[in-house]
């Protein structure tokens, strides 16, 4: 069903949870939280008596089987009729039910300061998702169910699952059936070479699937938190797959995934390698222009590298396309922002500076507490208390297949959240220049989605006013790298475009007008006609000075 415009700014509010698993939280500062919650309970105590008397009243009501209280119909761990049928399930049920909402209750008539008062419902929802019925074997009607048909099976199958996570995954249970996944052949399958390496690149060329291209070629700047291969997924979701049948010429950069001796790259070392493949390209390519596009991160990094190349005047990149990225970020934009403080961001960066690197494990860890209920307590029930195996899910496969980031990048990434460097007024300087966006005037097309829980679209919606050029801004009705994995004929599919860009993310919102297809669609007739005239497809990949060195996807995406 298609969600009607006026409510985009409420549902994006709503699920939006988690913003920076760069940071992540600091146990200090969910205790300073609770330490302010007892506060105002001290100091302004008939609110809180006032619920804790809700509270037992409500108690007595569960206890007489006279209370109404039911959870949200969409919330899918109660859909187990038992919940509702069974006296003593029904009446667990209510029980937390009456505590979680007396406690929200209490919240928001205490007089606690609006950020402290979002920061407390975090801390509530962390608290009581965690104490859920549904979290344990006998508080789960469906579980026990299980113990009961498979005659124990699930238990023990549930104890061999718990044993392999402490083994393997680092205590957290997993998310995805691995099993099916091989990279380079089922995923990461596009036909292509790779013609360019370094210690820190790989750059791939994909082999046209059209007789003609365009003769404006494109390269792909994928996150450094993530494989590139998010571009190349499943053939029937690829990226790659569909700009090749369009008659694009493709290239993809591959990062390599960095161990501690890489410690010292940071973000003018990334930048530095996209100018070297730029350079590449135009060589193989015969192209004095080429167009870009980058996502999430790679975003970020793409940013910098349009505002160097326009300070040193040059003029290799036609247009380019930025997805699900937020370069102005504010640390109001989600609940999780709100626990980023200067101590929490001094002590990631130390952490990295430590070890040398972030791990990809650490950045999973941290990614999910900011979601628990989804990608923690619903895993614990499927693959603990059910004894199943995760499902083979070739996004979570990806998602899990994780990266490290240097401790350098770590913390030049930490840095935008203190020096704003994206805001013309910053005036920080990066490889000898002033970053100054409003000098790539190149046209630009921008894709954000309305529940994304990374890149919140209101912030991503911000860097229209940060470029000098014309924007044509998509707001995808998905979440994060679902907005991007969006193909034609997907039957889901559903964005909003407004040629006007007002100020304020809702006004844009308010005049919003929907297209159920593809944007996919859209951003091929927004290359199409920035990607020059089109010519004979080449027949071989690389030249002669940059032959073909291994096949795609690469040794990298390997690492």
């Amino acid at each position: 069903m298609a969600i009607k415009p006026e409510k985009i700014g409420k549902q994006a509010a709503q699920t939006t949870t988690a913003v920076n698993s760069l940071v992540g939280f600091r146990r200090s500062e969910m205790v300073k939280s609770l330490g302010i919650m007892v506060g105002y309970a001290v100091k302004q105590p008939k609110p809180f008596a006032k619920h804790l008397s809700s509270y037992a009243k409500e108690m007595i009501d569960i206890a007489a089987g006279n209370s109404e209280l039911a959870p949200d119909p969409k919330d899918r761990r109660f859909k187990d009729p038992t919940w509702s049928k069974n006296p003593i399930y029904k009446r667990g049920l209510q029980s937390w039910l009456a505590m979680r909402k007396e406690l929200k209750g209490w919240v928001e008539d205490s007089g606690i300061a609006e950020a402290d008062k979002v920061r407390s419902n975090f801390v509530i929802d962390l608290i009581t998702d965690t104490l859920s019925p549904t979290n344990t074997l006998l508080g789960n009607p469906t579980a026990m169910k299980k113990v009961f048909e498979t005659g124990g099976m699930s238990v023990v199958n549930g104890l061999k699952n718990a044993y392999d996570d402490l083994r393997n995954n680092g205590g957290m249970p997993s998310q995805v059936d691995g099993r099916p996944f091989k990279v380079g052949e089922n995923l990461a399958s596009s036909v292509g070479a790779v013609v360019y390496k370094d210690e820190m690149i790989e750059l791939i060329q994909y082999q046209p699937t059209t007789d003609q291209v365009y003769d404006i070629p494109i390269m792909i700047v994928p996150p450094q938190i993530n494989k590139f291969y998010a571009n190349d997924l499943a053939p029937n979701k690829s990226i790659v797959k569909f700009l090749t049948s369009r008659g694009y010429q493709v290239f993809a950069v591959s990062w390599r995934n960095p161990g501690r001796q890489h410690s010292h790259w940071g973000l003018e070392n990334y930048v530095q390698e996209l100018i070297s493949a730029t350079s590449v390209i135009k060589k193989i390519t015969k192209s004095k222009r080429i167009n870009v596009t980058g996502a999430c991160s790679g975003g970020i990094t793409l940013a910098l590298f349009l505002s160097e190349m326009a300070a040193r005047g040059d003029e290799s990149i036609n247009a380019f396309s930025m997805m699900v990225c937020v370069l102005d970020g504010k640390r109001a934009d989600s609940e999780i922002g709100l626990f980023v403080t200067d101590a929490a961001i001094e002590a990631a960066r130390k952490n990295s500076r430590r070890k040398g690197i972030l791990t990809g494990e650490e950045l999973g860890r941290s990614f999910a507490w900011m979601r628990p209920n989804d990608l923690i307590w619903n895993y614990v029930v499927n693959n603990y208390l059910l004894g199943e195996s995760p499902p083979p899910f070739d996004v979570l496969y990806w998602n899990n297949d994780t990266t490290n980031l240097p401790a350098q990048l770590h913390s030049d990434y930490l840095d935008i959240y203190y020096d704003q460097r994206f805001k013309t007024e910053s005036a920080v300087e990066f490889m000898g220049h002033i970053i100054d966006l409003k000098n790539v005037t190149q046209d630009c097309f921008m894709v954000a989605g309305v529940t994304d829980h990374i890149t919140p679209w209101k912030a991503c919606y911000r860097n229209v006013d940060l470029f000098g050029g014309d924007v044509d801004f998509i707001l995808s009705n998905s979440g994060h790298l679902q907005s991007l994995l969006n193909p034609p004929g997907n039957p889901k599919a559903l964005y909003y475009t407004n040629a006007d860009h007002p100020e304020d993310a809702d006004a844009w919102v308010a005049g919003a007008e929907s297209h159920s297809e593809s944007w996919w669609l859209r951003w091929d007739k927004f290359l199409s006609v920035r990607s020059g005239e089109m010519k004979e497809a080449p027949k071989k990949l690389g030249t002669r000075t940059y032959k073909p060195i291994s096949k795609a996807p690469g040794e990298y995406v390997f690492t």
